[in-house]
């Protein structure tokens, strides 16, 4: 074993992580932290496992060895993925996948019987035997389907174990006794992992479930409690964790009596209210009349109930109608507000909601003409532009049969009960910390708040209903709680009591859900015309914390912090980071939406502890974010040790970003040893557009300990080697079955390559690192370090060569061509991203290439096709207008438009090329390349008829002779 080469600098399986940690993604609130508490762009646990365990696994002689037995311990081999199989494959799915197997395809008379459209396994053959076989025939992204996620098998099989063990001089039966011995094995003591940047506090909780010391540590108080919890609560004993089910059963039951004791939740049936939804009011200008807004009156698409607005006496009322007719339905669609404004049912005019609004501009910046509200507020006054109104009440009969009704005088008086409450206790609550009484700060996201509703206070996000019900349960909180772990359980429940139940809550109209989302189903401050708010049956549901699980861990291996990372001084191994990178999310600012509810009961958890976003010090996309970087990043390295590593994830995929943040690194006293790709981000995952990329880079760092010295000019014959040398292990590495890496993977491997060179000297004789920061930050173009990345990216556009053709003819072709190749590769494999073209056009540094695109919309972007292009110039990229792959397209074309008839297209081709001959080899390649996409299911709609044309003149070229 190579000892000083760790797994994850020479190899990476980004393929299958991506996978994993997509399908963890995609188990939403069912993923083992989400269950705790809410916090923004949480890494998936298995992303973590295989970046601890990448950086603890030496690599040995046998690269392709290191792999098998890197996915073994995963369990992503196919030991592992049958090990991990739980969901049963039904007989017409086995009986689909023979059908589509070569080699099985002889067996389907003999295991399946076939009676109309039923499919049965016949008598006598063994199920779970024909199932095994199958199941291996699958693609990886198949086999998922059927698996739990790594984290839920509780153990590899003897046979894994005994593998792994024989590869790594090992004699571990778990995934604990493993990492504890590979590190004895390489450092002498159990390593220690850290996290500064801990978040949602995946990073300290793998760790720990993996049998490493700890360490979690974070500038926020909310993130801290969520660090301290995951392992606090869901890794103690299980006594333990058995009383605080006892205690969560109490506090639940004692809020509940003291709501039915109060009476606001039943109606005169005695039925219980489970959601009450309520819309924004306002007054429309040009005719004066109240106007209730909402972007949409449907409520509900499989009780198919409305809200019907019927105007009496100058005055809209709302009837809510269930089981209503289809014309019913699509006809509420059309709310009174839109993205134009407020349209007024009576008078038909629109108002922009600025001016409805009053907005005025003071020469710079947009001012809003609503009242400001008090600390004490909690709704809107008479004389106020907007007001809010109950119209729908959704109850449940003790049958559980839910039904919706307009609010009649018995809910109307339960609401003024309510109010009547909150207003006479707010002021006391306040002062006792019942309900919270801070001003909202302004920044980036809290900016709307002040402008689209007036709100000045955190309490202003929730209504009395709300106020009263979170006020309760704090009260029993304090009152109940007699222990640390109880008061941290009793923070987790309230924040999910906010984040489930706030004014900015948006109701949810779909089939198979009536209900409100989640104030922070996206990273903002979102305000909403019609909201819902949950009766307390709904925030019992959305609040109790499951804790339960076999987890236990040694919680004296564990510390929990809450510091600065710049003046931390716990000593790690590794330091496995996830800053908050530039201008991705503003943690300080939605996390004070929690901490407005928190600050009692977490100083009484925590009294240690400060209750205070600590705004003023976190890190931000402003002028001192680089420097706040090098110094928090100068004080992990010197905080472990000489042979320790780092792994810092970010998501952006520009140049500059790189540049600045290798240069913030070097200044650290890091050097690159490695980057990787992975795919952790659902679609709906609230990454923003332009250079974010749906997932995370992990960049491979170890210690600056040498005193090199180089000039740039000198070695920067030694990067382009670098960078081919990563391509071409990269390749020989590759599965062509199941490919592991895609272009980006290359693109950012010849990142990391150029900048390993870089990074490995102390300094660069004509490279002042200050001076290039500023230049990647605020003149990228100028930046020697820009351009380096942009060079490195050019040669590994220049390595990877399509499958499918030979590398001698690659080297022909002009950047045009491979422009459009690499494009249509990608189409080949169901990409239709712009941004795939975008960094092929930058790679092979094409300028306008839209007169070559039939679309450029985000994720429906493709090539033209022959048929597509027909006679027309592509005047602004010449290289493609006067290439072969331009005349062959033409030939095709031409083939089409005379009879189909594949001759004139050869007879064209020829007449054009007056070295046919020597450009035969090249013309076959290319027809090949692009006859197979007539194969294609994602592509044949457009492609057929060129393909087809072009599977005919590829047979005549092939055929032809002198």
């Amino acid at each position: 074993m190579d000892n000083q080469m760790s797994f994850i600098e020479k190899q990476f399986p980004v393929s299958k992580v991506s996978k994993e940690s997509y399908k963890e993604r995609k188990a939403v609130q069912s993923q083992t932290l989400t269950g705790l508490g809410k916090w923004w762009g949480r890494k998936p646990l298995i992303l973590v496992r295989a970046a601890i365990l990448g950086c603890l696994m030496p690599c040995s002689d046998n690269p392709k060895a290191d792999m098998d037995i890197f996915l073994k311990i995963l369990s992503m081999d196919n030991d592992g993925l049958l090990d991990r199989k739980q969901k049963a494959i039904s007989a017409k799915e086995l009986f689909d996948i023979a059908q589509k197997s070569k080699h099985f395809r002889q067996f389907i008379d003999e295991w399946f019987e076939i009676d109309g459209t039923k499919i049965k396994i016949r008598s006598g053959q063994d199920k779970s035997d024909i199932e095994t076989r199958l199941f291996k025939t699958l693609g990886y992204d198949d086999k998922l389907s059927y698996c739990v996620r790594p984290e839920q098998l509780t153990n590899l099989r003897k046979d894994s174990w005994n593998a792994i063990n024989h590869h790594l001089g090992t004699s571990a039966k778990s995934i604990n006794d493993l990492i504890e011995q590979l590190s004895l094995k390489r450092y002498g003591h159990l390593i220690k992992v850290g996290d500064c940047f801990s978040g949602g506090g995946s990073i300290p909780f793998e760790a720990a479930r993996m049998g490493s010391e700890a360490y979690g540590s974070d500038l926020n108080p909310i993130a801290s409690l969520l660090t301290w919890s995951n392992i606090n609560l869901l890794g103690n004993k299980k006594n333990v964790k058995t009383q605080l089910d006892e205690f969560q059963k109490r506090l639940f039951d004692e809020v509940y009596k003291e709501i039915y004791k109060i009476g606001i939740e039943r109606n005169e049936n005695n039925d219980n209210g489970v959601n009450y939804l309520y819309c924004t009011e306002a007054s429309c200008p040009e005719c004066g009349i109240r106007v209730p807004l909402a972007s949409s009156w449907l409520i509900g698409v499989g009780s198919k109930t409305v809200a019907k607005l019927k105007e009496i006496d100058g005055k809209f009322d709302i009837d809510i109608k269930m089981n209503a007719t289809s014309e019913e339905m699509k006809k509420a669609t059309d709310g009174t507000v839109s993205s134009k404004g407020l349209t007024c049912p009576h008078c038909g005019k629109t108002t922009p909601i600025s001016i409805l609004r009053k907005d005025r501009n003071d020469g710079v910046n947009s001012i809003s003409g609503l009242r400001q509200w008090g600390k004490n507020d909690f709704d809107f006054r008479e004389d106020d532009i907007f007001s809010e109104r109950l119209y729908a009440v959704r109850y449940e009969t003790p049958e559980r049969k839910r039904y919706y009704r307009a609010p009649n005088e018995r809910d109307m008086s339960n609401e003024e009960k309510v109010k009547q409450i909150v207003s006479q206790n707010i002021v006391d609550w306040q002062e006792q910390g019942l309900v919270p009484s801070m001003a909202i700060e302004s920044g980036m996201e809290t900016e709307r708040l002040f402008k689209e509703r007036g709100w000045t206070h955190w309490n202003h996000l929730f209504n009395a209903r709300q106020l009263l019900t979170n006020s309760i349960f704090i009260q029993k909180m304090l009152s109940l709680a007699s222990s640390q772990e109880e008061l941290a359980l009793s923070l987790l429940i309230l924040n999910k009591n906010a984040d489930w139940n706030s004014r900015l809550c948006r109701w949810g109209t779909g089939q198979a859900r009536e209900s409100m989302a989640q104030t922070f189903y996206n990273q903002a401050f979102n305000t909403m015309w019609q909201y819902g708010v949950r009766g307390f049956s709904l925030v019992r549901n959305a609040s109790e914390t499951s804790i339960d699980g076999e987890l236990e861990f040694d919680l004296n291996k564990f510390v929990a912090s809450i510091s600065d990372a710049r003046d931390i001084n716990y000593k790690a191994d590794y330091w496995i980071t996830d800053p908050p990178y530039a201008d991705a999310v503003n943690y300080h600012e939605l996390s004070e939406f929690f901490l407005a509810w928190d600050k009692r009961l977490l100083l009484e958890a925590f009294p240690e502890w400060y209750a205070d976003s600590k705004r003023v010090l976190a890190v931000r996309g402003d002028t001192h974010f680089s420097q706040t970087m090098i110094d928090i990043y100068s004080n992990l390295t010197r905080h472990m040790p000489d042979d320790g590593m780092q792994v810092v994830m970010f998501t952006h995929s520009d140049p500059a970003v790189w540049a600045q943040l290798a240069l913030i690194m070097w200044k650290s006293g890091l050097r690159v040893t490695a980057a990787w790709n992975i795919a952790t981000e659902t679609d709906a995952s609230g990454i923003k557009d332009g250079n974010y990329v749906k997932g995370t880079v992990l960049l491979v760092l170890r210690k600056q300990t040498g005193d090199d010295m180089a000039f740039l000019d000198e070695i920067n014959s030694d990067i382009r080697a670098e960078v081919r040398n990563q391509i071409t292990s990269m390749l020989e590495l590759e599965n062509k079955e199941e490919p592991n890496f895609s272009d980006p993977d290359f693109v950012l491997a010849a990142y990391a390559a150029s900048l390993k060179v870089l990074t490995s000297f102390k300094t660069i004789e004509d490279l002042d690192l200050d001076y290039e920061l500023n230049l990647a930050i605020n003149n990228p173009a100028q930046s020697s370090v820009v351009k380096i990345i942009e060079a490195a990216k050019k040669i590994a556009y220049d390595c990877v060569i399509p499958l499918e053709f030979e590398s001698y003819l690659w080297k022909d072709l002009s950047n045009a061509e491979k422009f459009y190749i690499k494009g249509l590769e990608s189409e080949k494999h169901g990409n239709y991203q712009i941004s795939t073209y975008q960094e092929f056009a930058r790679g092979f540094s094409i300028g306008g290439y839209s007169q070559m695109m039939a679309s450029e919309k985000a994720n429906t972007a493709r090539l033209k096709t022959p048929v597509e292009i027909a006679g027309r110039t592509i005047s602004d990229v010449p290289d493609f207008e006067k290439s072969i792959l331009r005349t062959v397209f033409m030939g095709i074309y031409t083939g089409i438009k005379e009879d189909e008839n594949p001759s004139r297209a050869l007879g064209y081709i020829k007449n054009e090329l007056p070295n046919y001959w020597d450009k035969r080899d090249m013309i076959k390649q290319l027809l090949s390349f692009i006859k197979d996409t007539k194969d294609i299911d994602n592509m044949t709609p457009h492609w057929e008829q060129s393909a087809t044309m072009a599977d005919l003149l590829h047979s005549l070229v092939t055929n032809d002779s002198i």
